[in-house]
């Protein structure tokens, strides 16, 4: 009906419906608040929770010795969801009382909080950032950082500018909402002036400032989930995109669909599946495609290294190189882009054994820098400055 009403009314119909969806739930229907902890550091994670990572931190940051963490999450959709702490439904999210109930949690039990995405924590109100958030925060004495995943601070004319296969080149509205996000969230930066911690290791080109706060996973499940290499009947390849164009999913399609009809591999290309399936549908393939163009290594890139899969990506050498300057280690991912992936698929699978020789570091890789010791130490600096001064 909407579709043909004036854009302004359309758009406040859709959030008077928005609202009243709201109100089904109850507050019996949600699920409860953490009780507060009596840690001397009480550190909360949110609001966007993003592949899990809000959860993952603050079960890092819990193995501090006198910290306790929470993450909250906004529930978008009941499907594919993340562990967390607590979360609200996103219909209540605009409702004023359970925004106050959040506010006197969120202000009484914590004295740290991690803002994801500079996305609203206590509540949406009418603020498109967390700016307003924050100055309540700290009125109230509460440590503040900001925490960025990615096209949340990423700026694709910046990224168009450095790399080729840069999936910003083409500017349309996907491209210029980005631009536009991430230039207001770089002035809100350096007008905030707080501590900055970014997922991935490229993002410090955007914000030099920041420090890299790994991603955690747990490497257990992918690593018992995993088969030997090469043991079916041809080399299966997977690809399994958190975000097609991102990715750059469209070439990466057809250079193995291509590599497949001339019987070298099996591609499956994996969507729709929820994360706690994933160790399995990992664990299958010999080579996982992670993506091309952007130039980094995150989350999936992470988990399937650890399931000792052949990780083929575009990480790109001055990301490589910031690793070994920050860490000591190299990447053990095969490098590849739109022009070499098939080139370096068919030497993966015309030597099998080089390949699961270079597979085989990927375990040690991902214990080390991702199981949530170094997120953990990276965390401490924050939340125990205050303690050791």
């Amino acid at each position: 009906m909407t579709a043909h009403l004036p854009a302004p009314v359309a758009r406040t119909a859709k959030a008077v419906r928005a609202r009243l969806r709201g109100l089904r739930y109850t507050y019996a229907a949600l699920p409860a608040f953490p009780s507060a902890a009596t840690a001397p550091v009480r550190m909360l994670v949110g609001p966007t929770n993003s592949a899990g990572q809000g959860y993952e931190w603050a079960r890092a940051a819990r193995t501090l010795p006198g910290v306790a963490a929470d993450a909250f999450a906004i529930h978008r959709t009941a499907a594919f969801r993340f562990a967390d702490d607590y979360g609200v439904p996103q219909a209540r999210w605009s409702q004023s009382r359970w925004a106050r109930a959040q506010r006197e949690h969120v202000l009484g039990s914590y004295t740290h909080v991690l803002v994801e995405s500079l996305r609203p924590i206590l509540g949406y109100d009418g603020h498109s950032d967390a700016a307003a958030d924050i100055a309540v925060l700290q009125e109230a004495g509460v440590d503040v950082a900001l925490l960025f995943h990615g096209s949340d601070i990423r700026l694709p004319s910046r990224h168009a500018a450095r790399e080729r296969f840069s999936p910003f080149a083409h500017q349309d509205e996907f491209t210029h909402k980005l631009e536009v996000q991430a230039r207001r969230h770089a002035e809100l930066i350096e007008s905030l002036g707080l501590p900055v911690f970014v997922s991935t290791p490229d993002l410090l080109i955007d914000v030099p400032q920041a420090t890299w706060l790994p991603v955690v996973i747990d490497p257990a499940p992918w690593a018992t989930a995993a088969r030997p290499l090469f043991s079916a009947e041809r080399p299966i390849v997977v690809h399994a995109p958190s975000s097609s164009r991102l990715k750059g999913s469209a070439r990466i399609d057809e250079v193995l669909t291509g590599l497949q009809e001339r019987g070298l591999i099996e591609y499956r290309r994996i969507t729709g599946i929820a994360h706690a399936e994933m160790p399995s549908v990992i664990g299958s393939a010999d080579i996982v495609v992670d993506q091309l163009g952007i130039g980094l290594y995150g989350v999936a890139a992470a988990e399937a290294l650890a399931a000792g899969r052949i990780v083929v990506s575009y990480v790109g050498s001055e990301l490589r190189a910031r690793v070994r300057s920050l860490t000591g280690r190299e990447v053990p991912i095969v490098e590849a882009d739109d022009d070499t992936l098939s080139d370096v698929v068919g030497d993966l699978v015309a030597n099998p054994q080089a390949a699961a020789d270079q597979a085989a570091a990927g375990p040690g890789f991902a214990a080390e820098l991702h199981d949530g010791r170094r997120a953990a130490e990276v965390l401490s600096h924050w939340l125990t400055e205050k303690e050791t001064l």
